[in-house]
C-alpha cells in the first residue's frame, strides 16, 4: 500500500468520511470537517503508522491531505 493510500484511509477512518472524499486537494478542516481534536488524533495515528516524529510546528503546516502526503514521502 502507497503512502498516499495509508494517509487516505487512514483520515477516512479518523474523520468517518468516505474515502471518496479524502482527495490530495481536500482541507483536513474545511473540507473533511475535522477540528483541532481530529487534527491531534490524526498526526498522533500518523506517527504511529509511520513510525516518525511530527513537531507540532510541522503539524500546524499539514493543512490539507497532500500536505501529508508529501510530508511522509520525503521522510
Amino acid at each position: 500500500m502507497s503512502v498516499e493510500d495509508k494517509v487516505r484511509k487512514v483520515i477516512a477512518e479518523k474523520l468517518d468520511v468516505d474515502i471518496d472524499e479524502v482527495v490530495p486537494e481536500a482541507s483536513l478542516v474545511e473540507d473533511l470537517g475535522a477540528d483541532s481534536l481530529d487534527l491531534v488524533e490524526l498526526m498522533m495515528s500518523m506517527e504511529d503508522i509511520f513510525d516518525v516524529d511530527i513537531s507540532d510546528e510541522q503539524a500546524e503546516k499539514l493543512r490539507k491531505v497532500k500536505d501529508v502526503i508529501e510530508f511522509l514521502e520525503a521522510l
